[in-house]
């Protein structure tokens, strides 16, 4: 079989991703293409844009055969942990070639995973705090192996490298050029490929959505365009803010990856601030970047600790969101010989523990501000 794996956020679904999907169909044939998707939080430390369950319906309309929700513990980490989590996660589910956009797809991408994997640990510990992680392994790498990558999604493709190679190397890595437009690029109206972040700041701030249907699929354009809010830390900063006034520091030093005192900072930074850019501006340091800042205040928001990342990591599940005759015929013929634990409906009895538990407990506050049940109730969608 040739079943090809893509990583994704899809905040929201357009057209580039839409492309990539018709490069995975033609080295899938007619074996499925499988998505690990992020369900209702994204990796940089935001709430995603709309439901995980429309935007895997997008997904399943435009080419994909299964779609599964990736853990918590997964989507809202940094790049490493989000690469690894992901491709252990694609390789439970048998997948044999992995599929990703980036930049410059010339780049050899399972030769420099493999370099990176063999630096010196030694190498990876960090003393100067006048400048952040990344910025210091961006170095490093630019060192040991001799050539420096800057673009986003390469870093990423580098993580998934990197990451495929410690497993083992299960996959073939396909790395496709991306069409259009870059990946934080603003709006371009003449463009028939948007970036997801210009087609959500149009969405946060222009009253005119007539364009979406230009870049997007038409049902998920239309739904898009009636939603009545568009979740964002404008709307959640009254959230956090009341979480870190109301807790104690001795339970802020329970939050996941809190460290170096930012719970103090946090604590003194807080009732000044007016907004969520404004309380960024007051905690950021050298030392870290917004990415990890925005991740922080997402666990901070959420009361996930490092008990719950820990339960989670123990116990991994993947919600099923979605699926075509392609891929239930694959989970037919392969479930039992695959590694990786599938939950097709959440109950009371699954929701204890584990990855699932922290699932459920996150999406409340989603359906909070969405008004739209998130697990208990909802059931794949079939194409």
């Amino acid at each position: 079989m040739s079943v090809v794996g893509i990583i994704a956020e899809y905040n929201p679904f357009h057209s580039g991703h839409e492309f990539l999907l018709n490069q995975a169909r033609l080295i899938a044939g007619k074996d499925p293409i499988i998505v690990l998707m992020s369900g209702n939080y994204v990796q940089r430390g935001e709430m995603a844009i709309m439901s995980k369950w429309s935007r895997a319906k997008a997904a399943l309309q435009s080419g994909a055969d299964l779609v599964l929700e990736m853990p918590f513990s997964t989507a809202v980490e940094p790049a490493d942990l989000f690469a690894l989590g992901s491709v252990s996660a694609l390789k439970a589910l048998g997948v044999e070639n992995l599929v990703f956009g980036v930049e410059n797809a010339n780049l050899n991408f399972a030769y420099l995973g493999k370099k990176i994997a063999e630096i010196p640990p030694k190498s990876m510990q960090f003393k100067d705090y006048s400048q952040t992680y990344s910025t210091q392994y961006n170095q490093m790498v630019a060192r040991e192996v001799g050539y420096e990558v800057n673009a986003p999604n390469a870093i990423l493709g580098l993580a998934y490298a990197v990451a495929n190679y410690n497993l083992g190397s299960p996959m073939n890595l396909n790395p496709i050029n991306r069409i259009g437009v870059n990946h934080d690029d603003l709006l371009k109206r003449n463009g028939i490929v948007q970036s997801a972040s210009a087609i959500r700041n149009l969405l946060l701030h222009d009253e005119d959505k007539s364009q979406l249907k230009n870049w997007l699929p038409k049902g998920e354009a239309k739904e898009l365009a009636s939603q009545e809010r568009y979740p964002n830390w404008n709307i959640l900063f009254a959230f956090l803010k009341y979480r870190i006034e109301s807790s104690s520091i001795s339970e802020l030093q329970k939050i996941y990856q809190m460290s170096e005192g930012l719970e103090y900072k946090m604590k003194a930074e807080i009732h000044l601030a007016q907004d969520f850019t404004e309380f960024l501006r007051r905690i950021k340091s050298k030392r870290y970047t917004y990415s990890r800042l925005r991740r922080l205040c997402l666990y901070v928001l959420l009361n996930v600790t490092q008990e719950d990342m820990i339960a989670s990591f123990n116990h991994e599940s993947l919600t099923l969101l979605g699926f075509s005759k392609i891929g239930r015929q694959y989970l037919k013929e392969k479930r039992k010989e695959l590694s990786a634990e599938i939950v097709s409906k959440i109950d009371k009895r699954n929701s204890k523990s584990g990855s699932i538990a922290i699932q459920v407990r996150v999406d409340r506050l989603f359906e909070q501000i969405m008004h739209v049940d998130q697990n208990f109730g909802q059931r794949p969608s079939e194409v």
